[in-house]
């Protein structure tokens, strides 16, 4: 058995995965990993992406660059032109990053899931009545980045964005096992709550996730990174039109993204939970 081999037995192992990953000062690992990550020094850089790949499936054959100048400047990486084509269906909704699809399925009434048995309420996610009013009813998919997955996401679909609320909270793991051991852990994390409207008029938001270690989620319509650290205001009006597939943002580490949208949309043949997508691949149709 290969030490890579040996390793992923070891955490593979749920009690001791979550102990790992979740009972440790999460808020304060976090900072030190956003800082780390962004040190400048060949030695820890070098060490820093051996050790992510023994620990993962990491592949940068698809990457941009050849070199980095940092372990952050890798986990967000740019990929070669053309490796992501989007959908060009102007019905579909696009996925608007690489990841494993979860919990997906209509909404019951206010109500969804993010494992089967775990439900949790679109106010708790939301935050916002009115925002919860135009999902009722309606289609929810859950998309989970890992580690080495390419990390930045896209605008699945033509549309106009006009608000982003930054909701703060903790930087619970996002993996199945805590999934199924931390009730309404979606609602408990940092997330942003981004609130879009086709051509077509239909509301579609985006709710990014940020989880353990390196929980900031870049957007570059703000011209910003959210986190914990943000202060100030939580809410930004904005007046933003984006095309399908323009580049929205990156998450830094892995995390979650979850795609609400209206009741008249159906899921594309394939997507079925556990099924790796890849930005651009059609998600969702309008029926």
């Amino acid at each position: 058995m290969t030490v890579k081999a040996l390793i992923a037995s070891f955490t593979q192992q749920e009690d001791l995965n979550f102990l790992l990953t979740n009972r440790i000062p999460r808020a304060a690992l976090t900072r030190f990993m956003g800082w780390f990550s962004k040190i400048r020094n060949p030695l820890v850089r070098d060490f820093s992406i051996a050790l992510w790949k023994l620990f993962s499936d990491l592949d940068l054959s698809e990457a941009r660059k050849t070199h980095f100048t940092s372990l952050h400047d890798c986990f967000t990486r740019e990929l070669k032109p053309g490796l992501r084509p989007f959908d060009p269906d102007p019905s579909v909704v696009a996925s608007p990053s690489d990841g494993i699809v979860g919990a997906h399925g209509r909404i019951a009434d206010t109500e969804l899931f993010q494992v089967k048995g775990a439900p949790y309420s679109l106010l708790d996610l939301l935050g916002d009545p009115a925002l919860v009013e135009q999902h009722r009813n309606g289609s929810f998919v859950t998309l989970r980045l890992t580690s080495s997955m390419y990390h930045r996401f896209h605008a699945p679909y033509d549309a106009h964005i006009e608000r982003v609320t930054l909701i703060h909270g903790d930087v619970w793991n996002v993996n199945p096992i805590a999934l199924k051991r931390v009730e309404r852990l979606f609602c408990k994390n940092e997330r942003a709550v981004i609130r879009t409207h086709l051509s077509t008029g239909e509301a579609v938001t985006l709710v990014p996730v940020a989880a353990i270690l390196v929980a900031s989620i870049r957007l570059h319509f703000l011209d910003m990174v959210l986190n914990a650290q943000t202060r100030g205001p939580v809410n930004f009006p904005c007046d933003v039109v984006v095309t399908k597939g323009q580049e929205l943002g990156w998450f830094e580490h892995g995390s979650t993204i979850i795609i609400l949208a209206p009741g008249d949309f159906s899921f594309c043949d394939g997507i079925a939970e556990g099924t790796r997508i890849r930005a651009g691949q059609a998600l969702l149709r309008r029926t």
